[in-house]
Parts: C-alpha cells; sequence; structure tokens
C-alpha cells in the first residue's frame, strides 16, 4: 500500500495544486511511482480520459508531473457547477445528476466507500499518493461527513502539509486561525506548515516563521517562492483572465464567459512570440482582435443570452461583418447556430435563436458526448485555409448535437481513439469556424498554422514566431517548479513526515 502525503491550504487558490504537482514532479525524478488524488473537485475545465471517462484537470496536470497516464480514480467526484447553487455532479467519470448544494451536503457521504475504493485501487498501483485538499479544513459549516480535508487525511491515514498564501496578506493569521479552529485530533494530522507565493528577502521573515511555530507546535517546513510557471489552471480563480490587455502582433481575443470551462483551450498560444492572447469580459476591451474566440461554457443558452444583453453578441457580429475570424469551441461552437434547443430541460430549456453566424441547428440532450478523438482538418477556406490537413487530437465533452444545414462544410475529421468510429466534426463558412474538439490546438503543427494563417491574411510575417510544441513546453515547466521546490522546501524533512505516516486518534 502507498504512502501518502496531504497539501490542504488556508483558502481557495492558496497554491494547493500547483505544490501538490511540484511534490509528484520530485517523487517521480527520485525514482518513486506516485499518484496525485483528490476526492471531490469542483472545477468547469474538465478531462476526457482514454476510457471516455470525465475527470478535474488539475489532476491531469498532477498525473502528468508524475510521469504517467490520468486516471478518474485519481478525482473520483467532480462537481460543474450549473448556476450558483446547483451542480452536475460526476462519480468515477460518470454523470450522476444535477444537484443543489444542500441536497448534495446531505447525499455526498454516500459516495464515501467509493471514495475509499478509488483511493485504495491507486494506493495498489504506487509507492506515494500526493493528496490534493479543497478549499479549507477550517470550514466549519461544511466539516459535517468532510471527505475532502479533514476526513479523508483520517481515513486514509494521511499526513497533511498546510498551505498559507503570503501573496494575500495576513498569512500567518490563515495559519493560526486554521489551526486553532481544527479539532484536537485534527491537528495533530498536521506534521508540517508551508508560506507559499513569498516573493522578497526571507530573511525579513525569519522572526515570524520561528513565532508561527512557537504559537502552533508545528514546523514551518518551507518557504515557497512565487512562481510563474506555465501550466494548467482549473477554475475561476485564475490569474489568466486579470492577464496583460496589450495588443502584440496578432492579437487573439477570448470572450470571458460567467460560465466559460476548458480555456485550457487556448494555452498553446500563450508561448508563441508576438502573438497576444486576452480574455474579455466587456465591450470596451474587445478593441480590434485578428481572430475571436467563443469558448466552451458549462450552459451554452444562459452564457448566448448574456452575450445577448451585454452587447457582446452584436460586437461580435460586427466584427465578424467585417472580416475578423470568429473560431467557437464546443458551447462557442453551438452559440454560431441559428437555434438551440432543449426539449429536456437540461439547461435552460426552451428554444432561443442563435447567432446566426452557420446555418446549423441545435439541440440539447440528456447523453453526454465523452470521447477522445484525433483526426485532421479538412479542406478549409477563409482565412484558415492554412489549416487544412493540419492533425489534431483533443476530446469531446457536450450535452448538445449539432446538425448542418445548406451544405456547410464540416470543420474537421476526427475518430473516436478506443471505438475507431470516424465522424465529420464542427463546420465553417467564410471567416467563422467552429468544432466540439477540446485541445484542437494543443498540436504544434494545428497552432502554428492558424497563426500563420492569421499573419498571411494581415500581411504579417509569423515565420520567425512558430509554436511550442506544448507537451515538451509543459514538460520543463514541471522540472522548473520540482527544481524550485527542492531549493525552498525541506525535502528531507518532508519524507520524513511521509515516512513516519499519521496516527489516527
Amino acid at each position: 500500500m502507498a504512502k501518502a502525503i496531504m497539501i490542504q491550504g488556508t483558502m481557495s487558490n492558496a497554491g494547493k495544486s500547483l505544490l501538490a504537482a511540484g511534490l509528484c514532479r520530485i517523487f517521480h525524478q527520485d525514482g518513486y511511482r506516485v499518484a496525485p488524488f483528490k476526492s471531490q473537485n469542483m472545477a468547469l475545465n474538465s478531462f476526457i480520459t482514454r476510457e471516455g471517462l470525465e475527470m478535474g484537470r488539475a489532476q491531469v496536470m498532477q498525473a502528468e508531473a508524475a510521469g504517467i497516464e490520468p486516471s478518474v480514480l485519481m478525482n473520483p467526484i467532480l462537481l460543474k457547477p450549473t448556476n450558483d447553487t446547483g451542480s452536475q455532479v460526476i462519480v468515477e467519470g460518470e454523470v450522476l445528476g444535477n444537484m443543489s448544494a444542500r441536497d448534495y451536503f446531505a447525499f455526498k457521504k454516500t459516495l464515501i466507500p467509493r471514495v475509499k475504493s478509488a483511493y485504495d485501487r491507486l494506493a495498489d498501483q504506487n509507492d506515494i499518493i500526493v493528496i490534493e485538499g479543497a478549499g479549507s479544513p477550517a470550514e466549519i459549516n461544511l466539516k459535517a461527513d468532510d471527505i475532502v480535508n479533514m476526513g479523508l487525511a483520517k481515513l486514509v491515514h494521511a499526513p497533511v502539509l498546510l498551505v498559507g498564501d503570503i501573496d494575500r496578506g495576513g498569512v500567518f493569521a490563515q495559519l493560526v486561525g486554521t489551526i486553532e479552529l481544527l479539532e484536537p485530533e485534527e491537528r495533530a494530522l498536521v506534521k508540517g506548515l508551508i508560506i507559499n507565493k513569498f516573493r522578497g528577502d526571507k530573511t525579513i521573515l525569519d522572526p515570524g516563521v520561528e513565532m508561527l511555530e512557537e504559537k502552533t507546535g508545528i514546523d514551518v517546513v518551507g518557504v515557497a517562492p512565487y512562481l510563474n510557471i506555465q501550466v494548467e489552471d482549473e477554475d475561476s480563480l485564475t490569474e489568466r483572465f486579470s492577464g496583460s490587455q496589450e495588443v502584440k502582433l496578432l492579437d487573439l481575443a477570448v470572450i470571458r464567459l460567467p460560465r466559460i470551462s476548458n480555456f485550457t483551450d487556448f494555452n498553446p498560444f500563450e508561448m508563441i512570440p508576438g502573438v497576444s492572447l486576452r480574455y474579455v469580459s466587456h465591450v470596451s476591451e474587445l478593441k480590434h482582435p485578428d481572430l475571436i474566440f467563443l469558448p466552451g461554457t458549462k450552459n451554452t443558452m444562459e452564457d448566448l443570452l448574456w452575450m445577448r444583453s451585454s452587447g457582446m453578441e452584436a460586437a461580435v457580429k460586427k466584427a465578424a461583418a467585417a472580416g475578423t475570424v470568429i473560431f467557437g469551441i464546443c458551447g462557442g461552437y453551438q452559440m454560431l447556430g441559428e437555434t438551440l434547443s432543449d426539449p429536456d430541460g437540461v439547461e435552460a430549456g426552451g428554444t432561443i435563436p442563435g447567432m446566426g453566424l452557420l446555418p446549423m441547428e441545435t439541440v440539447f440532450t440528456k447523453q453526454k458526448t465523452r470521447t477522445r478523438v484525433d483526426g485532421t482538418f479538412c479542406q478549409t477556406g477563409g482565412k484558415l485555409s492554412g489549416l487544412s490537413g493540419m492533425p489534431l487530437e483533443g476530446y469531446e465533452i457536450h450535452m448538445g448535437q449539432t446538425v448542418r444545414k445548406d451544405g456547410l462544410p464540416a470543420l474537421t475529421k476526427i475518430c473516436d481513439t478506443v471505438a475507431s468510429a470516424c465522424k465529420a466534426d464542427g463546420a465553417w463558412n467564410e471567416q467563422v469556424y467552429g468544432s466540439y474538439v477540446h485541445g484542437i490546438f494543443d498540436r504544434e503543427e494545428a497552432a502554428k498554422a492558424l497563426v500563420m494563417s492569421l499573419g498571411a491574411a494581415k500581411g504579417v510575417d509569423m515565420s520567425e514566431a512558430g509554436a511550442v510544441d506544448f507537451r515538451a513546453f509543459k514538460e520543463t515547466q514541471y522540472d522548473i517548479l520540482a527544481d524550485a521546490l527542492r531549493e525552498h522546501l525541506d525535502m528531507d524533512k518532508i519524507y520524513r513526515i511521509l515516512e513516519e505516516g499519521a496516527e489516527v486518534q
């Protein structure tokens, strides 16, 4: 059975996911079979495994750092918010249904055996499990039947490293306050403290570290620096959304929908010199981009209504009429059609008009499409004609089916990597393009072809920009992360904590 270590945080976005990934990389480099685990994840960014099962992207990122294939065993419960008070509940990769927060809170204790079973199967296959908590263990209103923080640590006898975020301020209050709110048996599981996202001269912090250890009786095992590591984010707390609005040689704008999902589709363009990738929430921010991306969304119909009421739809249609390239992915692709119908109430119910940029219709169904695919772009015209014949790979994850009309050509031909069944996907017409495939630009060839095509249409030479092999780039980022953590964390002490484990009182 694998040994375990758990990363918990004083709050959301304290850096748990990145620290867990870094530890996965370090243990992997040191020759151990290591896997990540998070019993319950809440995020709109999800991933489809080779088996066609759905899981959170944070554990996919951590699995990459660990050098292994992602598995739903690493994230047995995924909650995808549908509104402010409810979520779609996905268990071991399969949709269980939609639940209100209150209903799920009462239901979740029935999932404890499935969480433990997933963990045990993963532990049987590995030497070390790096567990990530969620939010804060001191949310006293959520402690009953906890399955993701201290409840899980007790269940699997995992020692805990508690992480505080100094970048937000008040890190000593965060850590001391969290410890004080824990029950004595929970406090005993915390074997180390980490101050995260530190900038500056650490010697100035040393007196505070000493006082922190005195007040809590727990060793500080490291002060981790603020790291600008380019790996995938999983939720709306990402700093990408508030990034630079600087316009470069080629300007790509992503509409930041209220329920945006799988925005990792656009990460490859961040690495290409001369290309700006901006997330846009207001019409005033749109400016005059060379391409506008309509991203995936957890609720296509409601986000389209937001586009309509905010004036964003009119701005995008005006840009399209002026020759700006529009590219929709998944929910963004569905928006481009003439109508969206929801006879079974999967989303908002009823029928609403689409943006009318492509002659096609979408009908939402209760059955979710979940497949990993590979394929090629079809012969394509317009400003993105350079995509023709380019290879692609990715995954489908959507509730609707879209039917092209009036001889509208498909954008790609894709094949299910498991069933080997092939089909036409997506559509294009003049300067408007769309596809259901997430990760469609992860292949270096596809991202480069898009940039080169846009550059040629604009009269800008992008031949020197090139594209980055995104997979190889991420590997370098995981190594940089591991090197930084080895330098700033006491890995000898962390290995001792791992070896000693935790006795549950």
